[in-house]
């Protein structure tokens, strides 16, 4: 037994998940009627969820704290990226559009799904409404709800309270800190379990059947975030580092992808980030701060699921949509997609917003949205891993900008 508990450990964590998924999928197949095997993936990602919001505070208050005027920060170039690999990834869904229309089937599976949904927000206006209530949430209430947009905000308040404070004071937030990342280390080590008994619940659940039904459908979502991940970000990469991207992209996509692909929420999937972050040691001055804001921002898949299935609907309903408009489309979808998270139920309840620019009524995009939600449990996944894979590339590769202009020959990545 201790032979095999020294193999184990001594195995990569991506080897170790690679053999959760597996087990997970045939214990899925062969017994799926053994539902007990389901709760491990339950007790992983509610671990995750818990200590996420706090393992946010600490890190962010603390870095904050730590920090002197003056300080150099590449937070705007993080957001900048963010805000750019969006909207290409919204732009390139339009582009899938032109070269893959698909139609949808309106069925009454869609409309059923679709009524058991609460209402879709009525406009951007209402989505950033929404955004701006949680950021003077209740502290504590943030921290329970998991509201990063409120942690956030109160964790830079408190952060910037702090540079005032004692040394006594600062080695104290500075030993929660670390004392926060350092349960995450374990609860991320237990990921192979976690993973197992998330797969078993998929497989158990869904089987194969949706992929049939919805199976071009399916193609493209996932070919279009595929291509976003694989050639669209590399040549943000590549524009803003000067350099080979892809060990870069395919490390964040191996490290952070698998598991929020997994998790399927972003939120999760910041304790991966964080660590993945420290692994290719960036600067936790701003990875602390950028990785839980990219978790509410930036989302590349949501824009593509928006813009895929909207445009689906204008092609089932004979609505021409002419490449200026598309363009106006894409604009609305990466701005409703960066406060995807402030909206119960995420980019598939965005889309009536963006159908509404097209006049579909309210009801018909209700059953877009009901077919998203029967393709969710793909579509979620590689949306998931999309948007938080990129979290991690956005944030190195600022890192990496700055340093290649101010000419630096001895800060690297650790590829």
């Amino acid at each position: 037994m201790k032979r095999i508990l020294s193999t184990w450990n001594r195995t990569s964590l991506l080897k170790r998940i690679a053999i959760g998924v597996v087990c997970g999928a045939v214990l899925g197949l062969v017994l799926p009627k053994l539902t007990i095997i389901g709760l491990l993936g339950k007790l992983f990602v509610g671990a995750l969820k818990a200590i996420a919001p706090l393992l946010v505070f600490a890190l962010v208050a603390n870095a904050l704290s730590q920090t002197r005027e003056g300080q150099k920060s590449n937070m705007t170039t993080v957001i900048g990226l963010y805000m750019f690999g969006t909207f290409a990834a919204a732009l390139t869904a339009v582009i899938s559009h032109y070269l893959f229309p698909i139609k949808l089937t309106l069925s009454g599976a869609a409309t059923k799904a679709a009524s058991s949904l609460s209402q879709s927000p009525k406009g951007v206006g209402a989505v950033f409404q929404a955004l701006l209530l949680k950021m003077v949430d209740n502290p504590i209430h943030a921290l329970v709800e998991a509201n990063y947009i409120g942690v956030l905000v109160w964790a830079v308040v408190f952060g910037f309270a702090m540079r005032t404070a004692s040394q006594h004071t600062k080695e104290l937030l500075n030993t929660i800190a670390e004392v926060t990342s350092q349960i995450v280390r374990w609860i991320i080590n237990l990921a192979p379990f976690g993973i197992l008994g998330l797969v078993f619940t998929t497989i158990s659940e869904n089987g194969i059947s949706v992929l049939s039904r919805y199976g071009i459908l399916i193609l493209v979502l996932v070919g279009t975030m595929a291509f976003v991940a694989l050639v669209v970000n590399p040549i943000i990469a590549v524009i803003m580092m000067r350099r080979n991207p892809y060990p870069l992209v395919l490390r964040c996509l191996r490290e952070s992808g698998v598991t929020a692909f997994f998790t399927r929420s972003s939120a999760a999937n910041i304790p991966v980030n964080m660590k993945l972050c420290e692994d290719l040691g960036l600067d936790p001055d701003t990875y602390s701060v950028s990785i839980p804001l990219g978790s509410t921002i930036n989302m590349a898949g949501a824009a593509v699921t928006i813009n895929v299935l909207t445009l689906a609907a204008t092609s089932t309903l004979g609505i021409h949509v002419d490449f200026a408009t598309a363009l106006i489309l894409s604009v609305v979808a990466a701005i409703s997609a960066c406060g995807a998270s402030g909206v119960a139920g995420g980019s598939l309840l965005l889309i009536p917003v963006a159908c509404s620019l097209f006049g579909i009524d309210n009801d018909t995009a209700m059953q877009v949205v009901g077919a998203g939600f029967i393709v969710g449990v793909i579509q979620d996944s590689c949306e998931t891993a999309l948007n938080s894979s990129t979290d991690v590339l956005f944030t190195a590769v600022a890192e990496l900008s700055a340093w290649g202009r101010e000419k630096s020959t001895n800060k690297s990545v650790k590829l």
